[in-house]
């Protein structure tokens, strides 16, 4: 490496961003970049490790380790520690096809399980991601070339999130002609709805998907496949057709009194404040949504944080997040050994924005709905909750989650966001091909593979493996890309 030493004579370094106090203000991101400085500072960190785990990308204890799209994380360092920024944009756009969007929204599975982070604190790869691909925007670097031929193949791609985009991406490059059809008005899926402007500035969207536009793929929104057109119109159009729907069925709360007035899913809660930021040119901020109520959210991950950071900027009278599971340790536990993802407490932006607004970590453990409570207008009012505690289950043998008998307690609330995951794949959709399912209600394939049961129609994404993180969506979507391209030419250079 270029800096045999820098792990020891360089700190880590976190990425810079906006204070609380100003960034809640508004919904423009608050992320901030590496001046170039520190980004060489951090890419020396990088070790000459032999075994590079950032890479990997391999499951663990049922959980990834490492970078899906097997990044050559330590050559890239090298290559910013050195300056030579063109040439790391060069490597990682070989095996990366969206990095703008991964160094915002990425949990950074390299760094979990980067060498240097056993012992000490991990590398910056992230946010040298950013630094690098950010560079590569502002020195025109970045293109998708038209093919020079093409392969008289076409394609269809359902869904334009990050797995649908980068099927497309990887498909039209090979020469085969290919449409994106998107039911939403924007294309993006979950990119452009399911995350707010704050965390992903919707213009890296448009900046990504006008390149591929002038590259030669089409897309066609405000089109539901499955109702607006069917499986066998598209198969008599296309050679092939690849499902990357997302797993975008929500996870409901079966207590009495859920019919209630003021309980939504919290994607459909995110839609809807971003289409109205987007339609409006963001002069339409949807105060009346939030403002002055008493917010529960119900669920820890991504999604219930980013509901939290907006309704904080919506203005909430007072947010609480529940949480089903024990509050995690501090620190890696015996049990979770690197290079394991750390099952540690995080504390997200939207939980640094609660502490500073209302001088408390907003989420509550080892806690969940045992009733919802309405006025006569049949709106919400209060919620009957109860704590948890863990038991083992007599016929699994499995530790689950059960009420504690005596634990009801009764707490106001005129809105509660459901965030609890999703189920798998929208029925809908899976009828309408004809293609079988797993008990997830995930698209069936054979293993590492991505052929459905239905004759020319192929499969990537959460509607493949069940809901997961924008990182390995991009990954499947290269994956189905090849196997595509494979059966239509006989072989593939993608």
């Amino acid at each position: 490496m270029g800096k045999i030493f820098g792990f020891m004579e360089y700190e880590r370094a976190e990425e810079k961003v906006r204070s609380e106090e100003e960034r809640v203000r508004d919904f423009y991101e608050f992320h901030e970049s590496f001046d170039k400085k520190s980004s060489i500072e951090q890419a020396a960190r990088c070790m000459d490790c032999g075994i590079p785990f950032c890479q990997a990308g391999v499951m663990i204890s049922g959980m990834m380790s490492g970078c899906p799209l097997h990044n050559l994380v330590p050559e890239i360092n090298d290559l910013v520690y050195r300056g030579r920024m063109e040439e790391a944009y060069r490597r990682l756009s070989i095996t990366h096809s969206f990095p703008e969007f991964t160094a915002r929204v990425c949990p950074a599975l390299c760094e979990a399980a980067c060498t240097c982070g056993l012992h000490s604190e991990a590398v910056a790869t992230k946010e040298n991601e950013k630094v690098v691909i950010e560079y590569a925007f502002e020195k025109g670097l970045v293109k998708e070339e038209k093919p020079s031929v093409r392969s008289g193949k076409k394609v269809a791609v359902i869904g334009s999130g990050p797995s649908g985009l980068a099927a497309a991406q990887l498909l039209n490059r090979r020469g085969h002609e290919v449409t994106v059809y998107e039911r939403r008005d924007r294309v993006g899926g979950l990119l452009r709805y399911g995350i707010p402007n704050m965390k992903l500035d919707k213009k890296l969207i448009d900046r990504r998907v006008k390149l591929m536009e002038e590259a030669g793929v089409s897309f066609k929104v405000n089109t539901d496949v499955g109702r607006d057109i069917g499986k066998d119109e598209l198969l008599k159009e296309y050679d092939s057709v690849i499902l990357a729907c997302g797993a975008s069925q929500p996870r409901d709360i079966n207590a009495p009194g859920r019919e209630a007035k003021g309980i939504r899913f919290a994607v459909d809660f995110l839609s809807e404040v971003t289409k109205r930021l987007l339609d409006s040119d963001f002069k339409d901020i949807p105060l009346d949504l939030v403002s002055g109520k008493e917010v529960i959210i119900v669920g820890g991950g991504d999604t219930g944080n980013d509901c939290l950071a907006t309704c904080i900027r919506l203005g909430a009278k007072n947010v609480t997040q529940l949480e089903m599971m024990p509050k995690p340790s501090c620190e890696r536990l015996a049990s979770n050994p690197w290079p394991e993802w750390p099952r540690i407490l995080k504390v997200d932006y939207g939980q640094e924005e609660s502490i500073w607004k209302f001088g408390k970590d907003p989420r509550v453990y080892k806690t969940t709905i045992k009733e919802f409570k309405k006025d006569k207008k049949g709106k919400l009012k209060e919620l009957v909750l109860v704590s948890l505690e863990s038991k083992k289950d007599e016929k699994s043998g499995r530790m689950i989650m059960v009420p504690l008998e005596g634990s009801e307690r009764t707490i106001p609330a005129d809105l509660v966001l459901i965030a609890a995951g999703f189920l798998g794949s929208e029925k809908y959709v899976t009828d309408a091909f004809l293609v079988e399912t797993d008990q997830r209600s995930n698209v069936k394939t054979k293993v590492n593979e991505y052929k459905s049961s239905g004759d020319r129609i192929y499969v990537c994404g959460d509607m493949h493996i069940g809901q997961s993180l924008v990182v390995r969506a991009i990954a499947e979507g290269r994956a189905v890309a090849r196997e595509v391209d494979t059966d239509l030419m006989g072989y593939t250079n993608l």
